[in-house]
């Protein structure tokens, strides 16, 4: 699934799945620099912001580094990302900026990366940091803080209810951190305000599963009046699902991410509100961090920890 190439990115063959055009090159890369950004699933569109972003940032470097790009076809195939991890360590690849599709799961590869001289970034989701610091690792975070983003969106919900109204939670892949994080910025958000948090149902990041855990909640929790949910993915799922239970109007819905797509849903009131938290700029603080530890030959260990990137709520245009 990895081609090298010259002056641009070429993002693999599971983006030529999600109905994008890949361009082939086969020229051989330029001796240097070599950094391997590997991501979730490349049919979701987070994932496709941060491929473009990562080849115009590529373009304006090329002289300094090539750039491999890869991603699963799915948000949970931990194990094919396992592999081309090791596939990078195979072809000594310099550097990894990783976006996890599991935060525990990951940790042995990264390990035998960095012991192979390898230097890794991690964006979108974080490495577990028990696991990180079992191996006296560190990997450093390029990426938002999850836990204020969740509580930027439910604030803003928490304003148009009552104390005392009922609140579901659809979060992520439950091991991973960022879900983790923006479950407990719903919860503790919520709480403050009042509300009641009835129940917290993984919907694995996915429309479909989103959609069958509200619908779920929905039937079991009849005064239902909020649907928290960790992305626009699963957000998108329970608009349909609240739509199907004849509550439009009535239960409101928050997403995450910013998706392109669900621009309509907000300024049509379908969703109340959502999290930019800008796709683009983590896969290219995600590089500028490992071309800079490269270029200045900075050892892993003594890397910043944490680069905070921004986030911004986003809300319909009668908001």
């Amino acid at each position: 699934m990895v081609q090298k190439t010259r002056r641009r990115v070429l993002v693999a063959g599971v983006l030529a799945a999600a109905g994008l055009a890949v361009s082939k090159m086969t020229e051989a890369a330029p001796a240097g620099k070599t950094i391997a950004l590997v991501l979730k699933s490349l049919a979701d569109p987070f994932t496709v912001a941060m491929a473009s972003a990562a080849q115009n940032y590529q373009k304006h470097f090329a002289a300094q580094f090539d750039l491999n790009v890869l991603g699963t076809s799915t948000e949970l195939d931990t194990p094919s990302q396992i592999r081309m991890v090791e596939t990078l360590i195979a072809a000594h690849t310099s550097a990894i900026v990783l976006a996890p599709t599991d935060s525990k799961a990951l940790v042995p590869v990264v390990a035998r990366a960095i012991n192979a001289g390898i230097i890794v970034i991690a964006i979108d989701n974080p490495l577990d940091e028990a696991a990180l610091e079992a191996l006296r690792l560190t990997v450093p975070f390029v990426g938002p803080d999850n836990r204020k983003g969740a509580a930027m969106v439910a604030n803003f919900v928490a304003a148009r209810l009552n104390r005392g109204d009922e609140a579901g939670i659809i979060e992520g892949v439950a091991t991973d951190l960022n879900a983790q994080q923006r479950t407990e910025g719903f919860r503790s958000a919520m709480n403050a305000a009042g509300m009641k948090i009835v129940a917290v149902t993984p919907g694995d990041w996915s429309y479909s599963k989103g959609k069958a855990a509200a619908a779920t909640m929905l039937a079991q929790h009849p005064r239902l009046r909020a649907l928290l949910c960790a992305n626009d993915n699963m957000a998108t799922g329970a608009v349909d699902a609240v739509r199907m239970a004849r509550k439009t109007g009535h239960v409101y819905i928050t997403g995450y991410n910013n998706d392109a797509d669900i621009k309509p849903l907000l300024d049509t009131g379908r969703m109340l509100a959502t999290v930019d938290q800008f796709a683009a700029r983590q896969a290219v603080f995600g590089l500028d961090v490992a071309l800079k530890a490269l270029t200045e030959m900075t050892r892993q260990q003594d890397l910043s920890p944490f680069i905070e990137t921004p986030l911004q709520l986003v809300t319909g245009a009668g908001s």
